[in-house]
């Protein structure tokens, strides 16, 4: 399935039944505005090149889906910002489009889902992508609830408060992910931006980010600017002892260097050495745990024997002997 008919298949049934009452329209491009707060990062890369000579060829197959503007002037667009892109970066002033009344949520609602079916999503786009959408369910929830049962019917048993619980169940069956995991992944939303483009380019650990998140603004930039001096990202262990200290209110600057610095167990110089460069001189029975144990006192009785200091002599001595 192409990227266009992907954007658009969550419409197509819909879109199928009432064929006959909406017409397709071509807009001018100037007049289609993205989606207000769209977590989506259209980028010009080679994917959305080849869209873009595909669209050259033979025209945007699949219209868009719009809205009229609810800020101003003409329309706002749902689905098809990468189209939108395309058609910019080959050239073409106007592109065709399917026009639909849509309140805030259910337009919320449509742009996530004709985004979410994309093969890969950065953890930035997930998360705010399930935070807009799970909102705007908690919305619909709240007044298909009030629809449907009456002020003096929301006895104990049957509250609002019920709604929020409903939506995330709904979102997780529709997203695939566990109603856990939509809450990591919304958590990343408190993450400043420095910080959470580290975690999109694969710098941070999902897991990690997720204790971060609970870092209040200033800690988090005062974070970065240890990272960025050390070098270094924390590891999961380090981040919930960072998160920890900022939830007892001792994280500062000097506190998050400290921890920073701290070696990691990946961090440690190792020594590898091919296995069958030495089976030679094992037992075949012997386990690589006896091998070590049998290179390491070698190397310390080489070193107590004192030929670590003649080997040295020797290797000084020749270079400057040349």
């Amino acid at each position: 399935m192409g990227s266009e008919q992907m954007e658009m298949c969550s419409f197509r049934e819909e879109q199928d039944d009432e064929s006959s009452k909406k017409d397709i329209i071509h807009v001018p491009i100037g007049q289609i505005h993205d989606f207000r707060g769209h977590p989506f990062k259209v980028e010009r890369d080679m994917a959305l090149f080849e869209l873009m000579q595909s669209i050259g060829k033979e025209g945007v197959i699949v219209p868009a889906l719009v809205r009229p503007n609810p800020y101003g002037e003409g329309y706002e667009m749902i689905a098809g910002h990468r189209r939108k892109e395309a058609c910019l970066w080959a050239g073409i002033g106007e592109m065709p489009v399917v026009v639909r009344n849509l309140d805030d949520n259910q337009a919320v609602i449509a742009m996530v889902d004709s985004n979410l079916q994309r093969e890969y999503l950065k953890p930035s786009e997930k998360a705010f992508a399930y935070k807009m959408k799970l909102e705007a369910m908690k919305h619909q929830g709240k007044k298909d609830y009030i629809e449907a049962y009456k002020p003096d019917q929301l006895d104990g048993d049957r509250t609002l408060s019920q709604v929020g619980t409903r939506s995330d169940e709904l979102l997780a069956k529709q997203v695939g992910e566990s109603r856990n995991q939509i809450a990591r992944y919304i958590r990343l939303t408190n993450l400043i931006p420095k910080v959470l483009d580290m975690v999109d380019d694969g710098k941070i650990a999902f897991t990690v980010a997720v204790e971060l998140s609970y870092l209040t603004e200033e800690e988090q930039y005062e974070l970065h600017a240890v990272m960025d001096m050390e070098q270094c990202t924390p590891s999961l262990s380090q981040a919930n002892r960072i998160k920890r200290m900022s939830q007892s209110g001792k994280l500062d600057m000097d506190a998050i260097f400290t921890v920073l610095s701290q070696e990691k167990p990946n961090q440690r110089e190792q020594i590898r050495i091919r296995a069958d460069t030495l089976e030679d001189y094992f037992p075949q029975d012997f386990t690589i745990e006896q091998k070590v144990k049998v290179i390491q006192r070698l190397v310390k009785e080489w070193y107590q024997s004192g030929a670590v200091n003649k080997d040295y002599s020797d290797k000084t001595a020749k270079r400057m002997s040349r």
